[in-house]
């Protein structure tokens, strides 16, 4: 989008050599795309089948067979493809390329006449097309197809998929809009509406725009259209409404963001993942249409995540019921959701809110997921997965038939709804859009440099080629240098100054910069020659973070942060019994550089207590009263746990007082 916004660089241009990333942007290439191409295609034999594949080879006519699987699965194939795009673009790979091309061939033989795409209402209920937006998630896969296809122009010019996406894209234009003869509803779960914008920004057709509009505006509109569904003759559940609701009268409105229209939501309802995805929607189409009063509707919606429904961790989604936003200050640790995806989810909607704004608040919130719930998502072997980010864990207690049954104390191989691991590949191998945001309009040329990621990037302003060298071992430290070589340009470089950074300087050539703070970024505009750089150095110290006492679950807790991550303590590290550890707010906390951990881990090591029983065997006692011993705890990034012994794990231990102590 070149507007007075930002901007992201293409990902072509952008090289990723960092020591903390590399563990991961090059395990996505390496590892979890080659494993889930395999679960995919059904050859991983330790694994259920997916059938996601072998459904697109029924309905494209080449074996016979019977449709399996959820309804919502052909969504995992279009994001492996737009995961496999990102990687190509940072890593040619002739097979991957292949592999690529062969499954969109695929998709275009499995499409139908009129353009439509969904193998679950292609080949099990044709007639039913469109009937059940309130679950069916046609809109949804049609949403990440279209996402996939933008991809993979982008990156490799091939236009064989954006053409399959757009026939598909130009017949929901025809069936949904204002029209008497169209549908006037949304789906029940928003990503179509995203995906659209981005097709709009490649092809610059209206229509597609103007849909993405239309579909957010109709949302919660009265009378409500999924309510209205329901009650037509004839309508059925979809097979996996069990995994939702257990019965039809549970149906809430709020679920699917439709209780309202949402420009006058104040709070952020509903599944959280529906929602994110719908926010960045909405920012995207502010920004689009100059829309102040959606922008503010954005605004409004992400200071009461971030203020009082998100996690430490920068997870959102408490309950573990309908993987939903609950009430403020609703964030229990044991037995929160937390979905992989709804952290992906607010990093986007972030990202988006940073380019219109260029306030630097937001990217705090996109390094907080990125770093610490997204991160957990995946394992250093890139073959295991959580779908749920806890931050607190006794494994005994996680068993099947109860409220904890979704929490798993080890990541997964996969899942049988596997939306989270084709996000995180899908996420990480595109890191580089979070760290730049440009902007080219006429009266302004400005660069913002948002993460602090090793890299080389190449990009053009006023015609003149301009290459960054950016090097750093953040955040193990607050160093940064980048490197400019250029002819000779003028255009402004924002720096960010995380809400952590201690002394923050900023050095140019070697002098103290002559610049200006502007919403967290520090802004320098100058006439930049080849061979000039800048040294930018902050303090990142470990320290404490107290709960708001308003959080039931953390009142008179507190947890330990160092830069971007929070801190945990994990049994293989502590021992058991976590959740009787004891830690004073004055404590020190000593910092220790492991570099055989996990690639390089800075743990933190500090004196705490631990609330012993004194030997009675019973829930609770009026004479044997609990004694404190004292202790020795090793903190290490939430990012890297369940990656050793699997045990216990806590983020939010207990507040030492002093008459305690």
């Amino acid at each position: 989008m070149k507007s007075k916004y930002l901007h992201a660089l293409p990902l072509s241009h952008i090289s990723i050599n960092d020591a903390y990333w590399n563990r991961y942007t090059k395990l996505i290439a390496a590892k979890a795309i080659p494993y889930q191409w395999g679960i995919l295609n059904d050859r991983v034999t330790d694994t259920p089948p997916s059938y996601c594949l072998y459904n697109f080879r029924i309905a494209a006519g080449e074996i016979s067979g019977e449709r399996k699987g959820t309804e919502f699965l052909d969504s995992d194939a279009a994001k492996w493809l737009e995961a496999a795009a990102y990687c190509l673009a940072s890593s040619p790979d002739a097979e991957l390329e292949k592999n690529a091309d062969d499954l969109i061939d695929l998709i275009g033989r499995a499409q139908c006449e009129d353009g439509y795409i969904n193998t679950y209402f292609t080949l099990v209920e044709p007639e039913r097309r469109w009937k059940n937006l309130t679950e069916g998630h046609e809109l949804y896969c049609a949403g990440h197809l279209i996402e996939a296809a933008v991809a993979y122009y982008e990156v490799t010019g091939k236009t064989t998929l954006l053409r399959i996406a757009s026939r598909f894209a130009d017949l929901i234009c025809k069936v949904f809009g204002p029209g008497e003869t169209q549908l006037h509803g949304c789906p029940g779960h928003p990503e179509i509406e995203l995906a659209l914008v981005r097709l709009f920004d490649v092809t610059k057709e209206s229509r597609y725009l103007n849909l993405a509009a239309y579909f957010v505006d109709v949302r919660g509109a009265s009378p409500n259209y999924f309510l209205e569904e329901m009650a037509r003759p004839g309508f059925r559940h979809m097979p996996s409404f069990h995994l939702v609701f257990n019965e039809p009268k549970d149906f809430d409105p709020s679920y699917s963001q439709s209780h309202l229209p949402v420009r006058v939501q104040n709070t952020a309802e509903g599944h959280a993942v529906r929602a994110l995805y719908l926010y960045c929607a909405m920012a995207d189409i502010a920004a689009l249409r100059n829309d102040k009063a959606l922008l503010n509707q954005c605004v409004r919606l992400w200071n009461n995540i971030v203020e009082k429904r998100m996690y430490i961790t920068g997870s959102v989604g408490s309950s573990g019921f309908l993987e939903r936003f609950t009430t403020d200050y609703d964030l229990p640790n044991d037995s929160n959701y937390s979905e992989t995806c709804a952290s992906i989810g607010l990093a986007l909607f972030g990202l988006r809110l940073s380019r219109i704004t260029k306030d630097a608040s937001y990217i705090d919130t996109c390094e907080l997921s990125l770093y610490n719930t997204v991160r957990a998502g995946i394992s250093l072997e890139g073959s295991r997965y959580f779908y749920v980010n806890p931050l607190e864990v006794l494994p005994q207690n996680c068993m099947a038939h109860t409220s904890r049954a979704h929490v798993k104390p080890v990541r997964q191989k996969w899942f049988d709804v596997a939306c989270c691991p084709t996000n995180i590949a899908r996420t990480f191998s595109s890191l580089g859009q979070y760290i730049y945001s440009v902007n080219e309009s006429e009266n302004e040329k400005e660069v913002y440099v948002n993460l602090f990621i090793s890299n080389n990037t190449k990009f053009e302003i006023n015609g003149t080629q301009v290459e960054l060298v950016l090097t750093t071992d953040y955040p193990r430290s607050g160093k940064i240098s980048i490197e400019i070589k250029t002819g000779g340009t003028a255009f402004t470089l924002a720096v960010r100054i995380p809400s952590f950074a201690e002394n923050f300087s900023i050095l140019v050539n070697g002098e103290p910069a002559d610049g200006s703070i502007i919403k967290g970024y520090y802004k320098i505009r100058r006439t930049w020659e080849s061979g000039g750089g800048i040294d930018v150095s902050f303090g990142i110290v470990p320290h404490i973070v107290y709960a708001n006492p308003l959080v039931c679950a953390n009142c008179g807790k507190i947890a330990v942060v160092r830069g971007p991550e929070v801190y945990c303590f994990e049994e293989a590290d502590n021992g058991t019994g976590l959740a009787a550890v004891f830690l004073s707010p004055n404590a020190v906390l000593t910092e220790e550089w492991n570099p055989d951990l996990f690639g390089g881990t800075m743990l933190i090591h500090c004196k705490g207590k631990k609330l012993v029983s004194s030997g009675t065997a019973a829930s609770f006692s009026s004479t044997d009263k609990p004694h404190f011993e004292d202790i020795t705890l090793t903190a290490l990034p939430y990012g890297s746990w369940a990656n050793r012994t699997p045990g216990e794990m806590i983020v939010w231990v207990h507040e030492l007082m002093q008459k305690i102590a």
